[in-house]
């Protein structure tokens, strides 16, 4: 018989190591340093197009009368910041334009809803189409002009006549070429006309008209600066114009980086619109 003062003492237990927290503080540099590095990688064409734009009249391989190095054009840029003058000329386009391309947005995706929807409305508008979506806007401009006028009227219309086609014709794209499975298997779950409008064709094509809307958004800023170089007393393309004219070189080029700054910034807001209507389009299609 075995005493039990005898037995061997059981081994203390070793005491439990506290798990390795992982350390966060290198976490956040690490992600400023990735971003920095992609914000730089895309910059690079900017900043070489930048370094070319001030060395290259400097060092003489261009007449500085006529290319003025970046550094004046900047400076002209915040002289006519500072003392208001683009800020009147930026927001006389941009109204003229927003304005335009609103009415166009409104006009245009319903009639390419119902054109893409309804064959025999495609087949009666098609040649119509077909004659004005080959007709240049600027090529008009004198047409808009004679009948509307040198006011503001004549402006709009013509940016809602340019911004119009683009929308159009992609909406008419975007209903036409939604899967047709889809619509057998709605229609076969008993979805009604308007139903199946709303919860199939509609979301399906809504990638293909932000693509119009964004086409539409370029242009609404492109045709209205060829318009205002006509009969106009403000804006960006008089801008433009008036410092040709009185030989600010200066000036003319702040203007053309303004409407570069402006329209990259309006593709931006529409990317994200897009982006938000197709988390919608999947979400309402599941």
């Amino acid at each position: 018989m075995v005493d039990i003062a005898e037995r061997p003492a059981r081994p203390a237990a070793r005491p439990a190591v506290p798990a390795a927290v992982p350390a966060a503080a290198p976490a956040l540099p690490g992600r400023l340093l990735g971003l920095g590095g992609r914000a730089l990688h895309r910059s690079v064409a900017l900043l070489a197009l930048a370094a070319v734009w001030e060395t290259a009249p400097r060092v003489g391989l261009v007449d500085r009368v006529f290319l003025p190095p970046l550094s004046e054009v900047l400076t002209a840029w915040w002289t006519l910041l500072r003392t208001g003058q683009l800020a009147d000329h930026v927001g006389a386009s941009l109204t003229r334009s927003l304005t335009g391309l609103a009415l166009a947005v409104a006009a245009a995706i319903p009639l390419g809803l119902l054109i893409g929807w309804y064959r025999p409305l495609a087949d009666l508008l098609s040649p119509l189409l077909e004659v004005f979506r080959n007709t240049a806007a600027l090529a008009l401009l004198p047409v808009f002009v004679l009948i509307l006028g040198l006011g503001e009227t004549s402006k709009i219309a013509l940016v809602v006549y340019a911004c119009s086609w683009p929308i159009l014709l992609n909406t008419i794209a975007g209903v036409k070429g939604v899967d047709p499975l889809l619509v057998r298997s709605a229609r076969s779950m008993g979805l009604n006309h308007l139903r199946l409008f709303q919860k199939v064709i509609l979301p399906a094509a809504v990638p293909t008209i932000f693509t119009g809307v964004r086409l539409a958004g370029a242009y609404s800023i492109l045709v209205l600066v060829a318009a205002e170089m006509v009969g106009a007393k403000a804006g960006l393309g008089y801008l433009i114009n008036y410092a040709q004219y009185n030989f600010a070189i200066p000036d003319m080029y702040a203007g053309i980086i303004t409407i570069s700054a402006i329209g990259l910034v309006v593709n931006q807001l529409l990317v994200a619109g897009e982006r938000r209507f197709s988390t919608w389009r999947v979400d309402v299609t599941a």
